[in-house]
């Protein structure tokens, strides 16, 4: 195990930023927690070998058990020394096979690159982008998707769920589909929310009987538990269990609403971060740390209203 080492350095840091995916099918979340195996813990561990020091992540959006990530980002910071081993030769993106080597299968670190200390992955990040599988086929997903298609055996009309995912995308106050979480906002601007379906090619040809859809789901940041709700919600919608009214009503909730069904895991994963140039990078983080004011709301309004958390708002690995 790495230990700190002895000795406080006042040696300059310069910070890192990586690029990373996995599969959370076999992890509890990204946040490091005791004696659960989670992809920031397992990443700060291999890194620590490799660096021969111990390293802090912080991450874009950190997520949940069991969902995924094709384009994670998180930083670390590290002394320029560390890089001075033979491998290295001062270049971070000699992480990259270095990792490659240690991680588990699931877990892969595809870039890894020296970016300006004004880079916070979390507080930069201009908008996170998710996706949703799921399968209508009565017999569920294909096998080879398994681990990242949430099977929906209940018949849903896709038009309907089109709809109510429309209506739900604005800035507004989603406190209905969040977990309540001390000190975090529930406020966001939800930037996009649409649905595209494809045939499934083991089933017959009659549209509907077995499809796939993927909803595409864009925000400035999620609050917890928000995407798998969002979800679980319009597809009520589309299963005929609740109208377009429910829908818009949600939206006036101040706390979460147990009516709201929640997605499984399987189906979430997180596809993309959008930072802006570096020259920029500082304004963003200020802007992202400031107060946000609700839709019909002044400064300041309802508890937690800064913007800057996305699922589980907290330091270190947990930020998002």
């Amino acid at each position: 195990m790495i230990t700190p080492s002895e000795f406080a350095s006042d040696t300059p840091t310069r910070r890192i930023r990586l690029d990373v995916a996995y599969d959370g099918t076999d992890f509890s979340g990204w946040a490091r927690q005791p004696g659960l195996r989670t992809v920031c813990g397992v990443l700060e561990e291999k890194l620590g070998t490799v660096l021969r020091n111990p390293v802090t992540l912080t991450v874009a959006g950190r997520t949940d058990a069991g969902v995924h990530a094709r384009a994670q980002v998180c930083h670390l910071d590290v002394e320029p020394a560390w890089l001075d081993q033979r491998s290295f030769d001062g270049r971070p993106e000699a992480l990259v096979r270095r990792l490659a080597r240690l991680l588990p299968a699931d877990i892969a670190v595809m870039d890894a690159r020296w970016v300006p200390g004004e880079f916070d992955a979390r507080f930069s990040a201009l908008r996170r982008h998710y996706e949703y599988r799921l399968t209508t086929a009565p017999w569920g997903p294909e096998p080879t998707r398994a681990r990242d298609t949430a099977p929906w055996t209940r018949p849903a009309d896709l038009d309907a769920v089109r709809q109510a995912s429309s209506r739900l995308v604005g800035l507004h106050d989603f406190a209905a589909f969040c977990r309540r979480r001390e000190g975090a906002t529930t406020i966001r601007e939800l930037q996009r929310f649409d649905w595209r379906a494809e045939p499934d090619p083991r089933g017959p040809d009659a549209p509907g009987a077995a499809e796939v859809w993927t909803a595409s789901v864009s925000a400035d940041a999620f609050c917890w538990s928000m995407v798998r709700s969002l979800v679980g919600a319009v597809m009520a919608v589309g299963e005929g269990r609740r109208d377009q009214e429910w829908i818009a009503g949600l939206l006036l909730e101040t706390q979460r609403a147990s009516s709201v069904p929640v997605a499984p895991a399987c189906g979430l994963s997180l596809v993309g971060v959008d930072y802006p140039a570096e020259a920029d990078l500082a304004a963003r983080n200020l802007t992202t740390r400031e107060v946000r004011p609700g839709p019909d709301r002044g400064p300041g309004a309802g508890p937690g209203s800064g913007p800057g958390s996305g699922p589980g708002s907290g330091s270190g690995c947990c930020g998002g």
